[in-house]
């Protein structure tokens, strides 16, 4: 029971590992929108030819300016597209985690019973409390993946837009908020596995 308790802790530490990944994509995909945001806003006051006062002397310039924005746009959203595979491989790496974690001595089959799964020695938590928190991270980080896939194919409908500002600001926020994500839950969940090396 115990060296399975271990093998957890360092499925935890995986888990860690990626998680410190996720924030580092955190920060690049609300940098990337950022710049996205910037553009879209500005794509209404690049169409407006009453904008370009002197300018407009010079010929095709508010195609040209227009067509390097759109240009501009569309590397940004490649950008983000890559960041969100990224953020897919994650996913897929805190899923593999858990398949693996349950197959730890027959952990969540019907090799291990109800009252093995839930036995503790001293401090140290459950195979239940080790399988049960890292099923609910990888849900947890699922869900947010998923959201801001969404949150990124909204991005060029609003580019087309007349009037995009209240809902990129909406979109932003949801980003940077990371809603499916509870950290006070996570650090929980971490406490829990690692209780004995805190004490």
């Amino acid at each position: 029971m115990d060296s399975i308790i271990k093998k957890y802790q360092q499925k935890f530490r995986k888990v860690k590992a990626e998680l410190s990944r996720w924030d580092e994509l955190q920060i690049r995909l609300t940098s990337q929108f950022s710049n996205a945001a910037s553009i879209i806003q500005r794509l209404q006051v690049i169409q407006d030819s009453g904008n370009y006062g002197i300018l407009k002397c010079v010929e095709g310039i508010e195609d040209a300016v227009l067509g390097k924005q759109m240009e501009s746009l569309q590397t940004i959203l490649l950008s983000m597209n890559n960041t969100l595979e990224e953020f897919r491989g994650v996913v897929s790496s805190l899923e593999k985690i858990v398949h693996d974690s349950r197959q730890l001595d027959g952990a969540g089959s019907s090799q291990s019973t109800a009252k093995q799964l839930r036995q503790r020695i001293g401090i140290k938590p459950s195979l239940e409390d080790c399988l049960d928190g890292l099923r609910l991270l990888e849900d947890m980080h699922e869900a947010e993946y998923l959201l801001k896939l969404s949150v990124v194919s909204a991005l060029p409908a609003l580019a087309l837009k007349p009037s995009a500002s209240a809902d990129l600001g909406a979109l932003q926020q949801l980003l940077v908020d990371q809603p499916n994500i509870h950290q006070e839950e996570v650090q929980y969940i971490y406490d829990i596995i690692f209780a004995e090396e805190i004490s």
